[in-house]
């Protein structure tokens, strides 16, 4: 059984200093560490993240997971439950080692119904729920002290580095060859400042053109069970197949849904190809699956052109 170690970032400005002294005093034995690359915004579906996959994609049945606390890896209540959903799944545990989820056993389910165990789901909610109230509070505060700032001239932001009035110098100074660890110690600044004023000169400085086509990101959506069901009985394209087979099963009541992540353009093939559970063609309409589809629908349809 293995020690999955997560860790996490928000900005490129942070480190995971803390996080590698709670994890060390937790004498974590033989760890295996999954890093996320800095500025991986916790806005980001957990599920999303390139190195949580990984993680997944990595476990065993009784591995655990350990993180230094609950917010380097969920943001939000959703977010709580649908990780918690795919660790039981994958009969993984859960450890965290600091903060108000520590002292708590979040894997715990119950003995007949194996469903998350429903004290532990209300504190989960409510934990969560307190801890969204606090970031809000912070960016509501830090947005009015903005405000009042600007209402006094002040510009909010960190300066540039390198001052406006010295650019010119700097960017003639590196034509006549000085060098960039030269300009940073003769400005007293570091030398990935004087990258940035200079940046268009630099010889690997690459011109992106303006009309290039910015490449599809895939985008998470939820599609019901039922027309999940639909589409895996019929034939489909490679890319479908593959979205459809590495979606994440989510338990609603009696049904379920399936967490695809695909580019919008394999989203909309997927809906186009569930046409028929509309009716039509010779084939009778069943109204869960109609509401089905037009809920899948509804989502596709909100996503960017």
């Amino acid at each position: 059984m293995a020690n999955l170690v997560y860790k996490r970032v928000s900005t490129d400005q942070q480190s995971t200093a803390r996080q590698n002294l709670v994890l060390h005093e937790a004498g974590i034995e033989n760890p295996v560490v999954f890093e996320e690359p800095p500025g991986t915004s916790s806005r980001l579906h957990p599920l999303q993240r390139p190195k949580f996959g990984e993680l997944l994609t990595y476990a065993r049945p009784g591995d655990t997971v350990h993180i230094s606390e609950m917010f380097r890896l969920v943001r939000g209540t959703g977010h709580i439950l649908d990780v918690l959903d795919v660790l039981h799944q994958g009969r993984l545990a859960l450890r965290i080692h600091d903060g108000a989820f520590s002292a708590m056993d979040l894997t715990a389910r119950h003995p007949r119904t194996g469903e998350l165990l429903s004290t532990v789901k209300f504190m989960v909610q409510t934990l969560a729920a307190a801890g969204e109230l606090q970031r809000d509070l912070q960016r509501e505060l830090t947005y009015d002290g903005l405000r009042a700032a600007e209402a006094k001239g002040n510009k909010g932001g960190r300066r540039p580095a390198v001052q406006a009035d010295q650019t010119g110098a700097v960017r003639a100074a590196y034509l006549e060859g000085h060098s960039i660890s030269a300009l940073a110690r003769d400005h007293r600044v570091s030398r990935g400042a004087i990258r940035t004023a200079v940046a268009d000169l630099l010889p690997d400085h690459a011109t992106i053109e303006a009309d290039a086509p910015t490449p599809e990101l895939p985008v998470l959506l939820d599609m019901p069970g039922k027309v999940a069901d639909f589409l895996r009985s019929g034939d489909l394209e490679p890319a479908e197949r593959a979205a459809l087979d590495l979606g994440v099963v989510v338990r609603r009541g009696q049904g379920y849904t399936l967490r695809v992540s695909a580019v919008p353009a394999v989203h909309r093939q997927l809906l186009a190809r569930c046409q028929p559970l509309d009716g039509g063609q010779g084939l009778p309409a069943v109204p869960a699956q109609r509401k089905a589809r037009r809920e899948y629908e509804n989502r596709v349809s909100a996503l960017a052109p």
